[in-house]
């Protein structure tokens, strides 16, 4: 498949991710040293949602909008807030017309020691993405191919951080080298926290990636440290619409698994299409 994100700019995959991302980010800024975060794909940063590209599928309106709108027990409110702010930030009030990518989301939550470095190789993303930047001391954009740019700033000064892979899935082998980079990346820098993102259509093939991204972790020493997400708003179907997409997140905060079973549950019914979502979260095995 091709997953350009200006034509699902807020749609439930987002939704899910960014959740993802911001809990992590949370965790990391309780601890008052540096962290970075490596954004290895990471697209223009801000999509109009009123443009021609997120227009024509319109999944925003069964993603971001819906949620939006949705209603939040007392458990899970105060952690969707702070994504739920961000995505207010960019917009006037009352209203949705922009949606940030992991970018923009990602340095809305870095304090002053805090760094970013977005990796976009692409035109016109990296354009927009270096206006969306412009003049921003923290944030680095860097005119690299992603999967280069996976073992060329790994580890980071600081130590402590997260790296994001999320890429557009243009190539049949995408899933092959997702896993060969991601474990290149964990051999230099194991004790970081990874985020792959993927969308799901073949069973075999997810289980596969799964599979193979446990097993460097538990080769490093990290068994049981790789946390599997999957979310789907429907069920999955040969030659149609994305409906699910997974993360794997290796070396996860010890509060995320915990957080993501209070948020979850009460995702399904806003972003469901046709009757209630399911989603997956455990611990992934070799």
């Amino acid at each position: 498949m091709n997953y350009r994100h200006a034509f699902h700019a807020g749609n439930f995959a987002d939704v899910v991710k960014h959740i993802v991302l911001v809990r992590i980010l949370s965790y990391l800024q309780e601890k008052p040293s540096a962290f970075r975060v490596i954004d290895s794909h990471a697209g223009a940063g801000l999509y109009d949602l009123t443009g021609s590209e997120a227009t024509r599928g319109g999944e925003w309106l069964t993603g971001i909008a819906r949620v939006r709108q949705a209603r939040f027990s007392d458990r899970a409110a105060p952690l969707l807030v702070p994504y739920l702010d961000i995505v207010r930030a960019f917009n006037p009030p009352s209203e949705l017309r922009a949606y940030p990518g992991s970018p923009l989301i990602a340095r809305a939550l870095l304090r002053p020691q805090d760094r970013l470095v977005a990796c976009e190789v692409a035109e016109p993303p990296r354009r927009q993405l270096i206006d969306a930047l412009r003049r921003d001391a923290q944030a680095r954009v860097v005119d690299l191919d992603g999967w280069m740019a996976l073992t060329a700033f790994v580890p980071p000064k600081e130590r402590r951080g997260l790296v994001l892979i999320d890429p557009p899935f243009e190539q049949a082998d995408e899933f092959e080298r997702l896993a060969a980079q991601f474990a290149r990346a964990h051999a230099k820098w194991p004790t970081g926290i990874y985020m792959l993102w993927y969308p799901v259509k073949n069973r075999r093939v997810t289980d596969g990636l799964a599979r193979q991204v446990a097993a460097v972790s538990d080769a490093a020493g990290g068994a049981g440290k790789c946390l599997r997400l999957e979310f789907s708003v429907a069920p999955v179907e040969d030659g149609g619409g994305l409906t699910s997409a997974g993360l794997l997140i290796v070396n996860p905060p010890w509060t995320l698994a915990g957080e993501m079973r209070t948020i979850l549950p009460e995702l399904q019914k806003p972003l469901g299409l046709g009757g209630a979502a399911r989603f997956r979260l455990e611990t992934a095995k070799p």
